[in-house]
C-alpha cells in the first residue's frame, strides 16, 4: 500500500507529457484558412507539398504550422499621390486581394506573415503614384474614375507577378482635390455647361428660321405654279363645269347664258 503514491506520481507525470505531446502534435485550420508546414529538422518550410487544408491534423511536435487566411481580404488604402502638373491628390481606394493556396508555402519562405505590409502595400501605392501622375486634376475630377481604377489594377498587377499574391479589383471610393482646384473646375463646368445650353437654343433657333423660309419659299412657289396654270380659257371650263351642276340642281333659279364675266352664265335668284 505504500508503493501506490509512489507508482502514482510517475503515471501522474506521463499522464501529463502525453497530454502536451498530443496538444503540441494537433492543429486545427479554420474556414477560409490553410497552414504552411515547417519542419525543425527537415529543410524547413514545406514548399513542394500542397498547403495543410482546413480541419484536424495530426504534425511531430518539433515542427511548426503557420496559418494563413487564403479567402479575399480587402486592403483599405488612404494615399497622397501627384497630378500629372504636380498638385498633390488624395486618394482613397479598396483592393481585393488573396494568397495564391498552390504558392502559399513559397509565399511564406520569401515575403514571411507580414506580406501584406512588405509586399501588397508599396505595390498598390506605387501603381497608384504612376496612374495618377498620368492625369491632370480636372480629368482626375471629372470622369476618369473608372479608368484610374482599371490602370491602377492593371500596373499592381504587374508589379506582383510572380510574387505569389492575387490581386482581384482596385475600387477608387474618392478623389479629393484641393479646395481652390476644385471650386475652379466646378465654375468651368458649369461655364461648359451654359455655354452648350446657349449652342443648343442658338442652333434650335437657326433651324426654326431656316424650316419657316423653306415653307414660305414652299407655298410662294405653289403659287406660282398656279397662277401659271390658271389660263382664262381653264377658267371658262371650270365656269361651265359649275354651271352644269349647278343647273342639275332642285333649287329655282335663272341661268341667263353668257351674260357673265368672260362670257361665263349668270346665275340669278336662286331660291328654294
Amino acid at each position: 500500500m505504500e508503493r501506490l503514491p509512489k507508482l502514482g506520481i510517475p503515471i501522474i507525470i506521463g499522464i501529463v507529457l502525453l497530454i502536451i505531446f498530443v496538444a503540441k502534435s494537433t492543429v486545427t485550420i479554420g474556414s477560409g484558412e490553410a497552414g504552411v508546414l515547417y519542419k525543425t529538422f527537415g529543410g524547413g518550410v514545406v514548399t513542394d507539398e500542397p498547403p495543410l487544408n482546413e480541419g484536424f491534423h495530426l504534425v511531430a511536435p518539433w515542427n511548426r504550422v503557420f496559418v494563413y487566411e487564403v479567402r479575399q481580404q480587402s486592403l483599405e488604402e488612404q494615399m497622397q499621390v501627384l497630378s500629372s502638373n504636380g498638385l498633390e491628390i488624395n486618394i482613397d481606394a479598396s483592393t481585393w486581394f488573396q494568397p495564391s493556396y498552390a504558392n502559399l508555402g513559397s509565399l511564406h519562405r520569401e515575403k514571411g506573415e507580414e506580406y501584406i505590409r512588405r509586399l501588397l502595400q508599396p505595390a498598390v501605392r506605387s501603381a497608384a503614384r504612376a496612374v495618377v501622375g498620368r492625369y491632370n486634376p480636372e480629368q482626375l475630377y471629372a470622369s476618369k474614375r473608372e479608368a484610374i481604377q482599371k490602370e491602377i489594377l492593371e500596373e499592381t498587377q504587374i508589379l506582383l507577378q510572380d510574387q505569389y499574391v492575387q490581386v482581384n479589383e482596385v475600387l477608387v471610393r474618392d478623389v479629393s482635390l484641393p479646395d481652390n482646384i476644385k471650386e475652379a473646375i466646378e465654375r468651368k463646368l458649369r461655364q461648359e455647361q451654359e455655354s452648350l445650353e446657349y449652342e443648343f437654343r442658338l442652333t434650335k433657333a437657326t433651324q426654326e428660321a431656316e424650316r419657316q423660309r423653306i415653307d414660305a419659299e414652299g407655298k410662294a412657289r405653289a403659287n406660282e405654279i398656279l397662277n401659271a396654270s390658271l389660263t382664262p380659257n381653264i377658267l371658262k371650263e371650270k365656269g361651265i363645269q359649275a354651271t352644269v351642276e349647278l343647273a342639275k340642281s332642285n333649287n329655282a333659279k335663272t341661268v341667263v347664258i353668257g351674260s357673265g364675266e368672260g362670257g361665263l352664265p349668270l346665275i340669278l335668284g336662286g331660291s328654294n
